[in-house]
Formats: structure tokens, sequence, C-alpha cells
């Protein structure tokens, strides 16, 4: 029986020792820290009967209006004038897409209540006997650019510690090689160490239960003694003293660090007391352990603390693609998958050439049948990896292409408007496990397991430069995770969330990050939608039934952006005819409301907060104007739009002037309406009016403030002044100084420019000159 120990000596690493400071807590911002629960509680046969009223009642509310209000109008008093002809069919229309959007709303959340009713959590000794047999593999890919490294060191620790048989963490360096920066290279090199530093401090832990399963594994014994039980319960009360070392090691910097040592360490921790625990007092209740259940309990120890990680930066090759976005880094990396590579240095930089396994080789990537993508923001719970591959390999279930659980925030944001986009994320969250429930899902992008096989069915194969460039994640539009998710509809695949909260991911701490983040939501969903109407004709043409709801719900998804942006464009601009106002358009918008209002306190939000939100979206309307115009450009001019990352740091991120100025615009024009209306007597829209410039101004002072917008619109109208300095010239570009550089250049690429040959260059007349003398001497 192996000695009993206190707690074991734990390594420090980036964790420990790059930690930033802390953000300020600002007033109003949340003090929980605790998530909410892993598994949704089962709802009541009254939530779901209110779901269903709310969507009948909007429909009728909406064909009530219609029917009285606006054809009433028209059979009473004729067209009237082209000028109201035109105002009410405008207005029907914003309405109706209004109306429409708020009914998918409905849809998707009653679609969520039926499946966490219906969801049944997998017992844990289930999924032991699952794998038991199973030793599939798979390949956890953290794309990073510029972060923090403890931001990252918290990701790649949850990663490494997901139980799996055959586990490899790969984090995909997305940052300049060689900055010249001091400070950003003392960053980079930070993050580079990470993986090495998580592989070390999990050497001993990992080998020590990878020795006590492989004991067990060869043992002939058919019944275990009192002290094989409690050599078992020995290595878990073992692993619960490693990890209290690691929790007590780590910093605590802000909310996400304590959720990190809270609910991922503190997670493991927990099941592995608890699984000591019951192991004790099932001894002194005289159960005996079987070997086959002993040998599962160790395999949780061995799997959970045994990873295999490294990093790996395609801007250190020349062969691969190096296009600015998070798609591409991810196809970088996958296309290599399943083979190895020599590197052959030439004039352009380090190239890839592959070469049959067993000869020597510089990189070596191995296959994996799972794929597991994971932000460098996000972090991922116990059991994620063995509970989500565990329901892709169930009956039925061999065409699922991705499985994910949307991402929840962390709680006790430090700032208020993280906390109120975190209450919109924990509502997304419902909303996607509703588009299951409707066969209408889209992959997410924060976290998703995903087959490594579909991703060979939906590649794309090109050549640029004499190099094989594969693109699995398409990067024509900036949310590649969307488009992804039509790529694989229309090769027979299907998506699904998985009904518990499993991942969580961070919400942007202020409005600057905020902006770069929802701008990039709203860019592309309309150059989707033709793709999805071409899926729709292939799926019906090989015989598949695609429902209704699926079809709306996904074109709600990709559009609704768009028409809801400028729809509210209209209202707030366009004095509409008080004829065409009816209570009935507000009781048509009454259950979105109210059932927003009730799935934000589900969440652990104010149900006032809906409030906050109708306001928060109004100061975020340029943005999605401006998102919606850059898909509308990419359209037109069929030019990629630039992925713009939203920054993972803690310093403030600054607002664009446009950005600053917009939203004191909207209260601006807001006041002027509410004074325009109420000289005209038109009190329906002075009320909208007025509504909207208190919520607006509400708005701009919780979730910007007044001094931030000062400093920032500063800093827009003066960043003018300011030249960016060029780029360092290339190695190809110093070749007519640099003889060696400059043969090499050309024996590699050839005549580069016209008439080369013509009109060698100096260097290389030099260079010749110099080995002809050498050859004659």
């Amino acid at each position: 029986m192996p000695e009993k120990t206190h707690a074991p000596q734990t390594p420090k690493t980036a964790t420990a020792t790059t930690a930033a400071p802390a953000r300020k807590r600002q007033w109003g911002a949340e003090k929980r820290t605790t998530p909410l629960p892993i598994v949704h509680p089962r709802p009541s046969d009254h939530s779901i009967a209110m779901a269903r009223v709310a969507i009948v009642a909007t429909v009728v509310f909406w064909v009530v209006y219609v029917v009285y209000t606006v054809i009433a109008e028209f059979l009473n008093n004729g067209t009237q004038s082209f000028q109201f002809t035109t105002e009410a069919i405008s207005y029907v229309v914003v309405v109706t897409f209004l109306t429409f959007s708020a009914l998918m709303y409905l849809v998707a959340r009653h679609g969520a209540l039926q499946r966490f009713r219906a969801h049944v959590r997998v017992p844990r000794a289930e999924l032991d006997r699952h794998f038991a047999d199973r030793h599939t593999s798979m390949t956890v890919l953290v794309p990073s650019y510029a972060e923090e490294p403890d931001v990252v060191a918290t990701t790649l620790w949850s990663a490494a510690l997901q139980e799996y048989p055959e586990l490899r963490v790969v984090l995909l360096l997305d940052d300049p090689p060689a900055p010249s920066d001091p400070v950003v290279a003392a960053r980079l090199d930070a993050t580079r160490a990470i993986a090495a530093e998580i592989e070390e401090a999990l050497a001993e832990p990992g080998a020590r239960f990878r020795d006590a399963l492989l004991t067990r594994e060869v043992g002939e014994t058919t019944e275990l003694s009192d002290d094989d039980v409690d050599e078992v319960a020995e290595h878990f009360r073992w692993a619960v003293a490693w990890l209290d070392a690691r929790m007590s090691q780590h910093p605590m910097t802000d909310h996400v660090d304590v959720f990190f040592v809270e609910q991922v360490l503190g997670g493991i921790r927990h099941e592995f007391d608890i699984t000591a625990r019951a192991l004790d007092s099932a001894a002194a209740d005289g159960y005996r352990l079987t070997p086959a259940h002993a040998v599962h309990l160790l395999r949780r120890l061995a799997w959970t603390f045994t990873a295999s990680l490294t990093s790996f930066e395609r801007k250190q090759y020349a062969s691969l693609s190096h296009e600015a976005n998070k798609a591409m880094n991810l196809n970088a990396y996958v296309g290599l998958m399943g083979g190895a590579y020599v590197a052959d240095d030439t004039p352009d930089g380090m190239v890839l050439r592959p070469v049959p396994f067993g000869d020597t080789a510089d990189l070596i990537v191995p296959d994996a049948d799972y794929l597991l993508t994971l932000d460098a923001d996000s972090m991922l719970l116990r059991d994620y990896c063995v509970r989500l591959v565990h329901s892709m390999e169930q009956p039925g279930n061999a065409r699922v292409a991705v499985t994910q659980t949307p991402y929840s925030s962390y709680r006790g944001a430090s700032t208020r408007i993280e906390r109120l986009a975190a209450a919109t994320t924990d509502i997304q969250h419902i909303l996607h496990q509703g588009f299951s429930h409707h066969n209408a899902t889209f992959w997410v992008g924060a976290n998703a397991v995903i087959r490594k096989r579909a991703l060979d069915d939906i590649v794309v194969v090109e050549t640029r430069g004499g190099f094989t460039v594969k693109r699995y994640v398409q990067d024509r539009t900036v949310i590649e995770d969307t488009e992804s998710s039509i790529d694989l509809g229309t090769h027979d695949w299907t998506l699904v969330n998985y009904p518990e909260r499993l991942s969580y991911s961070a919400t942007p701490p202020d409005f600057g990050a905020l902006v770069i983040q929802r701008r990039r939501w709203a860019n592309g969903g309309l150059l989707i939608l033709p793709k999805y109407i071409r899926q729709i004709r292939e799926r019906r043409a090989r015989g598949e039934r695609i429902s209704p709801i699926e079809i709306m719900l996904r074109v709600n998804y990709m559009s609704s952006i768009a028409w809801a942006s400028f729809g509210l464009v209209f209202l707030l601009a366009y004095p509409y005819d008080s004829r065409l106002l009816s209570p009935m358009v507000l009781l048509a918008a009454l259950p979105y409301f109210i059932a927003m209002a009730s799935d934000l306190h589900y969440a652990g939000y104010k149900r006032s907060d809906a409030f906050r939100i109708y306001g928060f979206n109004l100061i975020l309307l340029p943005v999605n104007l401006a998102g919606v115009v850059k898909s509308i450009e990419q359209a037109i001019t069929s030019k990629k739009i630039p992925f713009a990352r939203t920054p993972k740091v803690r310093n403030r991120t600054t607002i664009p002037l446009l950005y600053v100025l917009a939203p004191y615009l909207i209260i601006a024009f807001s006041l002027f309406t509410l004074w325009r209306d109420l000289a005209a007597g038109n009190w329906g829209n002075a009320a909208f009016a007025a509504f909207n410039a208190v919520l607006a101004f509400a708005a701009v002072v919780s979730y910007i403030g007044v001094g931030t917008s000062l400093v920032d619109l500063a800093i827009g109208l003066t960043n003018w002044l300011y030249v960016t300095p060029r780029p360092a010239t290339t190695r190809r570009q110093d070749a007519a100084s640099d003889p060696r550089a400059d043969w090499q250049t050309v024996l590699y690429h050839g005549a580069i420019h016209d008439h080369a040959d013509e009109h060698p260059t100096p260097a290389l007349v030099a260079s010749a000159t110099r080995s002809t003398g050498k050859a004659a001497a």
C-alpha cells in the first residue's frame, strides 16, 4: 500500500508568475462568483405551457394589428395618399420583421425548455464502461493571438486536465514570431513556455497513476482485499492533496481566476474527494470493490493527469498560409495532421516538406479521431470530453459532426458592461439549446468537439505559390463557424448542442473590446444566406424533410441583425403617421420582453436587465450597422474583410471615434424627435422617443462613461497626426544589398523582375566575379 503523504509540492508555472494587475471593480458590477448548475433544472409544465402561450399571443396580436389597424384603415378610407400608403407598407414590413425575430426567440426558448425537461445525465459509471474498450484520440487546438500568458495558461490547464484516453493539447500561437518590442517579445516567450511548464507539472501525478493503473490491469486478482481498496482510495486522496497545492498556489487576480480555482481545479478535487470518501464508506460497510471497477477508477486518475502539450507557430513557415484570421490558424495545423515533415530553409523562410513516416523528420503531427477547438479565453469543466464524445458515439449519432456546450459567462464581472454582456451570453446559451431541438444548431466557435472525418469531407484544397493550402473551416467571412455549420449540413452532417453547462468563456470587459466583437458578429450572415438556400435545395433533392421552423430559425440567426438594425433606424428616424400606431404593436412585443425578463431571472440576473439590454442594444446600433454594411461591401467587391480579434487583455481597449460619437447622436436625435412629436401632437411617437432617449443615456453613462468618452474622443481626433512606421524590409527586398541573399533568391525564384537576365544586379555580378576569381586561383 502506498505511503500516505501530505500535499505534494508542485512547480510554479506561468499561472503563478505572469498574472496581470486586477481591473478596478465598478459600482453595480456583479458580486456573485458561483456559476449556475451544470445540469439545467427541470422546467415545470407551467413554464412550458406559458412558453407556448407567449408564441400564440405574439402571432395573434400581430395578426390583429395588421387586420384591424392597417387593412381596416385602407378599407374604410381608401389609399388616401401615396405618402401614407408608402408609410403604411414600410411600417408593416418593419414591424413584421421585428415581430418575426421576437417570435423566433420564443420558439427557440420553448425548444430549450423541452430539451432541459427531457435530458437525463449519464451516470459516471456508464461513462467508465463506455470508454473501457474505446481508446479514441483527441487533439485540443487552442488558437491564440497576443493574449496574456496567464489567460492562456488557465485555458491550457482546463484542457490538459480533461479526462480522456489519449489527449494532445496544442497551442496555436499566431503572434509574429520575432517581435521587435521587448515587452511583446517577453510576453511571447512566456506564452511559449506554458505548454512545457504544464507538462512538467503533470509528470509526477501522471507517472504515479499510470503505474498504478498498469499494475492493476496486469494483475490476475479475482477479488480485492481491504488493503487493495484502501490503496485505490489513497491514490484519490493523493490527487486531492496535489490539487489542493495547485489551488493554493494560483493567484486570485480577478473573477476568472476565482472560477479556475473553484470550478476547474475545485470541481476535479471535489469529485476525487467524494470518490475517496465513498470508497472508505463502502469498505466500512463490507462492500468489496471488483477488480474491473478498480481499473475504471484508476483510469479516471491516469487519464486526468496524462496529456501531451506543445505549441505550434504557423508564421514560422513560409509554406503555410499567413492570412490573419482564426480559421486559417486552425486550418494550417489541421492540414498537417497525420503527416511527417522536414524543414527546408529557403530565401522566403522555412518550408515544410512532407516525408514518409520512418524517415528522419523535423516535425511529426499525429492524426486524431476528434478535434476540440477551444478559444484562448475559455475553460472547460470536468467530464467535458468524455460526456460529449460519449454522446457522439451513441447509436443514431454517427453523422453528428460537431457537439458543443454553448459557452456560459464567468460570474463576478468587475465592470457593468461585462456583467450585461455576460447576461446576453447566458441568454444565448438557452437559445442555442433550443436550436438543437429544431435541428438548427450552429457551431458557436468558442468550444466544440469535432469529428475529424467530417472536416475531411468539407475540406477545400487549393495551391498557392506551389504549396497546398487546405481550408477545412472557411475564412470567407469573419464568422467562420457559422459558414462551416452550413458546409457540414450540405455534406449530410449534423450538429448538436449538449444540454449542460460545461464550458465558459470571457466576455468583453469594456465598450472598446465589445465594439470589436459585436461588429464581427454582425458581419457575414447575409453572405452565408445564399449558401444555406443552396443547402436546402440539395437536402430536398436527396429526399430529406426540412422543418419550416428549422429554416426560419436559421434565416433569422443569419439575417436578423441586418433587418433589426435597419428597422430600428426607421423607427427612430422617421415620423410615422400616428394612425399606424396601435397598442397591438406593443402587445405583440410584450411576450418577448416578459420571456427575456424570465430568462434573465432564470440565469441569475435581474428581470429589470431586460430594459438595460434594450438600451445596450441602442448604443450598439451603429456597431451592428457597420457590420452589416461591411457584409454588403464584401458582397459587392468580393474582398475579404480583415478578421478583428476580440482583445483578451486586462487593459481598456480604446473606442473608435465613430462609436464614441454615435451613441450621443442617438440620444440627441431621440430628444429632437421627442420635441418634434410633442409639437405635432404625435403622442405615441413622442413616448417612444422619450423611452429611447432615457435608456440610451443610461446605457452611455453606465457602460461607456462620460470621462471615457472624452478621452477616446480626444484620441480619435488626434490619431491622424501620427504616422505608422513602415514595416522592415523583407529578405527578398534586401537582395540587392546582400550578395548571398541575392543569388539564393534568384536560384529559388528565378527571374523575379522583367528582363532581369539583361540587367543583373551589381551584387549578383560581384558575387559571380568573386566566384570566378576563386575558381581561377
